[in-house]
């Protein structure tokens, strides 16, 4: 056994006598030291972000499957992201792992008087709003929007909602899901005057009305409008598929089909699929 192997043995030996999270810490240090890995050492705070999209992306996934196969394993990889944000931070001298513990947890314990105090609540809807208004006087916001930090880079349904959520909690929304149903009538109206118009500016902005409208009316029947719009294409995905080996089967091509033939086919795909579900 040469040097490396023995130090590295000497390494595992060490880390395996720690708990799993101290070991996980004492790992990605390894990885970061000047004998560990190239790729790790490489990687900087702004180089981890397409791994942290990629990560919880594969959570997202395995939440999908109703055994949750694999979700461990998923939520480790993105632990591992986490603390390896955690130790080129300490690198650097901007925080370390120990300190964003000890800043959540203070956090969560100010945030929630209702379990930490004496402070009494009805019911989620009174613990957001605290939650909200704590956040406020802590960063002496009195003036502050209440749409503060709902970043740009979310996705946009999901941003849309936030916002929504956001402004509901201090009384701006509609009293039940007809509200938002009638306002889709109006926005889709509204579009369909503007698509003779040749303005491609306005068109868009009444097409955004009504997408933000269709997520209002989601939200209202506690529906995530992100999740519904990638179940919904899930299902097209799986459709087109289906019909495209439905077509492959009988002989034809898609590319030389017509539109009533590929709508036959759609239709037999959407019959079996609800003779499957009846079974």
């Amino acid at each position: 056994m040469n040097a490396n192997a023995n130090q590295c043995a000497a390494h595992q030996q060490a880390a395996s006598t720690l708990p799993p999270i101290l070991q996980l810490q004492k790992i990605v240090q390894q990885l970061r030291s000047p004998d560990g890995c190239p790729w790790d050492r490489e990687q900087t705070l702004l180089s981890l972000r397409h791994c942290l999209l990629e990560e919880t992306h594969e959570i997202l996934a395995a939440l999908e499957n109703p055994s949750y196969h694999s979700l461990s394993e998923e939520v480790g990889d993105l632990l591992l992201v986490l603390f390896m944000m955690c130790q080129i931070a300490e690198e650097q001298g901007i925080f370390n792992l120990d300190s964003v513990a000890t800043q959540i947890c203070d956090k969560l314990i100010r945030r929630h008087p209702h379990v930490f105090a004496n402070h009494t609540v009805k019911n989620s809807d009174e613990v957001l709003q605290n939650w909200e208004d704590i956040k406020r006087r802590e960063r002496g916001e009195e003036t502050a929007s209440v749409l503060d930090g709902v970043p740009r880079s979310m996705p946009s349904l999901l941003r849309c909602q936030t916002l929504q959520k956001k402004a509901a909690r201090v009384g701006f929304d509609w009293k039940d899901f007809h509200g938002p149903l009638n306002k889709i009538y109006e926005e889709l109206q509204e579009l369909t005057d503007t698509i003779n118009q040749k303005d491609e500016a306005k068109l868009e902005n009444e097409a955004g009305d009504l997408l933000f409208a269709c997520v209002n009316l989601l939200r209202k029947l506690a529906i995530q409008s992100e999740i519904a719009a990638h179940k919904a294409a899930d299902k097209f995905e799986k459709r087109f598929r289906a019909m495209e080996a439905l077509a492959k089967s009988q002989g034809h091509n898609l590319y030389n089909m017509s539109l009533q033939q590929m709508d036959e086919l759609w239709e037999q795909v959407k019959s079996v699929e609800k003779s499957n579900k009846n079974l």
